[in-house]
This record gives structure tokens, C-alpha cells and sequence, in this order.
């Protein structure tokens, strides 16, 4: 084959490019980020590991019947907290006030308030009927349940408001039009599709209603972080008790978010397969 055949003789043989070697971009900035915080975070262990942490008691109370009781009434605390959201209404003015009073105000005075209100209502209940004393009637129990479960719920009766708002107006359309229910529009139609939106903030919620039990610690309550102190209260290892509480809020954690990366993919399954087949 002489010169003449082999050499370009049209515009796409000329700017052929198949022959160039594709090189991926470095990012320089990128690796030696990943590698500072690599080294911070062996040296973050490294302090742990060398620090004066007596690791046998947080190997010995890590199993503790007090500490895992205390794990028990924060799970308990978070179930009933978050069963306080469901009644609550979010689209009438009532539930506008009800969002601007108890978002407005911080969790740990909430709890405060509860706690304390006995020193303005020593009693409760219809007089001459029935009457009960507040302190009986406001346990820790209880003013935990009320200042985290309304509370939280403030906030999230605006994510089911917006998960509400989410769908098409022409879904509650079509749905009136074949003579649904409110009720069942609301169960076959709207919420099916709400909950895309919904799931994932209200898991959130859910996460952070966890760790929220921890403040019920400065009103009694014997959660987790409470067991933990009146443990380190007593023997003085403060940080391997901490430590021994952080283990189990983030065992809980991890199961939960879990459960709601299963709960996304369940509700996403039809949006999945809209987006493959586009």
C-alpha cells in the first residue's frame, strides 16, 4: 500500500479522533482533601485509643440492665412521641397556630414547662367530679411525651402538608370525578404518592425524635443518657459512660435508617420505572 492510499483524503479521515487515548481528569484538590481528613480521622483515633479511657468499663456497662432499660424507655419515648403527630390537623387556621406556638419554642423549655406544671395548676380535672394532682398526673413520663411529641409534631404535620400539596390537583380531580370518597382518595390516590415525598423527612424526624429524648434527661426521665449519668454520677468514668450511651443511639439510628431507605424503595418503585422507561 503506498503513501498515497494510506494518507487522509477526506474531512473525517483527517480529524479522525478514535485513536486518542482518553485520560480522566485528576482532581488534585479533591484526593488531598480525602487525604487530610483521613489523617484527622486516625489521629481521632489514635487519641481515643492512647487516651486515658478505661475501656473495660465501657465493655462492662455496655450490656448493663440500667443502661439497657434506659435504651427500652427511649424507644418507648420515641414510639409515643410520634404517635402524638397523628391527630393533629395541617391545613386549618387552628393547626397555623398550633405550628407557629410549639415550632416556635424550643424543645428543652417545653419539656421545662410541662415538667413544672404543677406550680400553677396543683390540680386537674372537673371540680366537685373528679379531681387528680398534677404531680401525680405530670410524671416524667408524661411531660416528656406531651413537650417532644407536640413539638415534633409541629414539625412535622408541615412535612405531611407539603407531601399533601405534592400531588397533581388533577389526581383529587380525577378521583372525585369517579365518586371517591374523601377518605379513600385520600387512601388509594393521594397518600400512595405522597408518601415519596413524605417518607424521607418524616424518617428524618423519626431519627431526630431519638436523639430529642435525650433532653427528657434534665427532667428525670430515665432514658438512656440519664441511666448513664446516674451511673458516671456514682463511679466518676464520665466518658466511657458517655461513650457506652452514644454506642446504643447509634445502633437505634442505624436500624432505623435502615428501615427507611426499605420504606423509600417501597413507595419509589413506580416512579423508578417511569424514569427507565423514558
Amino acid at each position: 500500500m503506498s503513501m498515497a492510499e494510506t494518507s487522509p483524503t477526506t474531512f473525517e479521515q483527517k480529524y479522525e479522533i478514535a485513536h486518542l487515548k482518553l485520560v480522566p481528569k485528576r482532581h488534585v484538590g479533591r484526593t488531598v482533601a480525602a487525604g487530610i481528613v483521613i489523617l484527622l480521622l486516625a489521629a481521632l483515633i489514635r487519641a481515643f485509643s492512647v487516651g486515658q479511657i478505661e475501656w473495660s468499663y465501657v465493655r462492662d456497662f455496655l450490656f448493663a440492665p440500667v443502661i439497657l432499660e434506659g435504651l427500652v424507655n427511649t424507644l418507648v419515648m420515641t414510639v409515643a412521641a410520634i404517635m402524638r403527630i397523628s391527630g393533629n390537623p395541617v391545613l386549618s387556621w387552628i393547626a397555623i397556630g398550633y405550628v407557629w406556638l410549639f415550632r416556635g419554642a424550643p424543645a428543652l423549655l417545653q419539656l421545662m414547662i410541662w415538667f413544672n406544671l404543677a406550680l400553677i395548676f396543683p390540680t386537674l380535672g372537673v371540680p366537685g367530679l373528679f379531681e387528680f394532682r398534677t404531680v401525680d398526673v405530670m410524671t416524667p413520663f408524661v411531660a416528656a411525651m406531651l413537650g417532644l411529641g407536640i413539638q415534633q409534631g409541629a414539625y412535622t404535620s408541615e412535612v405531611v402538608r407539603s407531601g399533601l400539596l405534592s400531588v397533581d390537583s388533577g389526581q383529587y380531580e380525577a378521583a372525585r370525578t369517579i365518586g371517591m370518597t374523601q377518605m379513600k382518595m385520600l387512601r388509594r390516590i393521594v397518600l400512595p404518592q405522597a408518601m415519596r415525598v413524605m417518607v424521607p423527612p418524616v424518617g428524618n424526624e423519626v431519627i431526630g425524635m431519638v436523639k430529642l429524648t435525650s433532653l427528657a434527661s434534665v427532667i428525670q426521665f430515665s432514658e438512656i443518657l440519664h441511666n448513664a449519668q446516674v451511673i458516671y454520677y456514682a463511679n466518676t468514668r464520665v466518658l466511657e459512660l458517655l461513650l457506652v450511651a452514644s454506642f446504643w443511639y447509634l445502633v437505634v439510628v442505624s436500624v432505623l435508617s435502615v428501615l427507611q431507605q426499605r420504606i423509600e424503595r417501597y413507595y419509589g418503585r413506580g416512579s423508578k420505572s417511569i424514569r427507565a422507561s423514558m
